[in-house]
């Protein structure tokens, strides 16, 4: 089971700038965590897989197969939460997972009991009567992992999954991908740097259309090392602090505003080196001066 994308490019009419460029990546079975800033081309990626929009240039090859050419082939194998994920309110969850069933081609009977399996999974069995318009935020995103499971796919891409989640709802969504991950292809885009680091052992950051680095969490913490500084500073000096480094913490105490900057050379005089980079310091250092690590 792989996915290749190979050198795919995306020109949408009227922009003059790629969404993608040449953007080539390899995957397997597990979940792959696709960082980067709103903006970066993620969302166009993940349409572009689904088969919703076509690269201008370059190739998708699922299994061998090239999906522009035959999208079939990933259709019938894939499960897709996107961004702008909606409901019909008036539907109960077990209505609206038996209609999209039903526009899968899934068998009716077969349907029942695949619902039934995965309102368990998502743990919403007791509110599988209750109307979708009802659910919060959280309700709803998991029936949107429900219906991306609804045909038990080899390929499952969620986009931006926990934006506008509460941080329990966060948690427990992550665990869901975690369990999902063992025997299909998982890509979770987000540009929420802990998603990632919670269920993902593979990253990729896409910035501006083009792949910056893909590496493990381990490969990608060491391009920090020695390079995160913490100093104390008075509340009137944080706009120039902001503006001449990258900011990566801000904690407020009694002796002043405790700073984290992340910077190739020794930020300040009383700047000392930070302990334990974290992964989001090492992203924000990858973004802001698109450098790669563990490529290919």
């Amino acid at each position: 089971m792989s996915l290749n994308i190979q050198h795919v490019t995306k020109q949408y009419k009227g922009n003059r700038t790629p969404a993608l460029t040449d953007f080539s990546i390899d995957l397997e079975p597990g979940i792959l965590g696709l960082l980067g800033p709103n903006g970066a081309g993620k969302s166009t990626l993940m349409r572009i897989i689904a088969t919703i929009t076509k690269p201008t240039q370059g190739t998708v090859l699922w299994n061998g197969v090239d999906i522009c050419k035959k999208p079939d082939s990933i259709r019938k194998e894939l499960g897709y939460l996107p961004q702008d994920f909606g409901v019909y309110p008036n539907l109960n969850a077990d209505e609206f997972l038996m209609y999209m069933a039903a526009l899968r081609g899934v068998d009716g009977k077969a349907a029942r009991e695949r619902i039934d399996d995965l309102l368990a999974f998502v743990n919403l069995l007791e509110a599988r009567k209750r109307p979708l318009g009802e659910y919060s935020g959280g309700m709803k995103q998991r029936i949107g992992i429900a219906q991306a499971l609804l045909n038990d796919p080899q390929i499952l891409i969620v986009d931006e999954p926990t934006v506008g989640l509460d941080p329990e709802g966060r948690v427990r969504f992550r665990h869901l991908l975690a369990e999902l991950a063992g025997d299909r292809v998982v890509i979770l885009s987000t540009h929420i740097v802990s998603d990632v680091e919670a269920a993902a052992s593979d990253i990729a950051i896409l910035n501006r259309g083009s792949l910056v680095t893909r590496s493990s969490p381990e490969e990608l913490l060491r391009t920090v090392e020695g390079k995160v500084w913490e100093w104390v500073i008075h509340s009137d000096e944080l706009i120039a602090v902001k503006q001449k480094h990258l900011l990566s913490s801000v904690i407020r105490h009694s002796d002043g505003v405790h700073v984290r900057v992340v910077a190739d050379e020794r930020p300040d005089l009383e700047a000392q080196q930070g302990l334990n980079p974290t992964l989001e310091e090492a992203y924000l250092y990858c973004v802001s001066s698109n450098r790669g690590v563990g490529m290919g």
